[in-house]
């Protein structure tokens, strides 16, 4: 199934309109601040293969969840008119990976194959986020930021 690109301002416009829609009531207590020791990486160099297909990796160390815990990443590559909104630079989604909490440090990768020829070796932009989905306030799930990390990258063949 293709990814579709979509703006990091629209993606995170529609992911702040959802929490603001699920807000718990004012007496309910807010989540814990995500532990200071707990961390997310990125590795220097990702890899994109022949057809299109992008592999990123780093580490990543969490703690003390409850839920399921997933780290999740996206890339983007400079700003020429086809791959940008405007000056709102596109990025791809690249995959997701179960997370297990336990203190120790980990490593991670994530594949995706993003629309054809969207991404080409070279500089790129990647941003990973360690997220847990907690039960909360009557909600099922409500989502908890432990670790992000945004690091510049090196697209590499391969």
């Amino acid at each position: 199934m293709p990814v579709r690109p979509v703006p990091a301002v629209l993606a995170s416009a529609g992911a702040a309109l959802l929490l603001l829609a699920a807000a718990p009531s004012a007496d309910a207590a807010p989540p814990a601040p995500a532990d200071t020791k707990e961390m997310v990486t990125v590795d220097k160099t990702a890899r994109i293969a022949a057809d299109g297909t992008v592999k990123i990796s780093g580490t990543y160390r969490c703690r003390n969840n409850v839920g399921p815990v997933f780290v999740s990443s996206n890339v983007g590559q400079g700003a020429s008119s086809s791959d940008t909104l405007g000056s709102v630079t596109v990025r791809y989604a690249i995959g997701g990976t179960h997370a297990v909490c336990d203190g120790a440090k980990h490593r991670w990768e994530n594949t995706g194959k993003p629309a054809p020829r969207t991404l080409k070796a070279g500089k790129a932009k990647v941003e990973v986020t360690l997220m847990e989905l907690r039960p909360w306030g009557g909600l099922p799930l409500m989502p908890h930021f432990h670790a992000q990390s945004q690091q510049d990258i090196t697209l590499a063949k391969g």
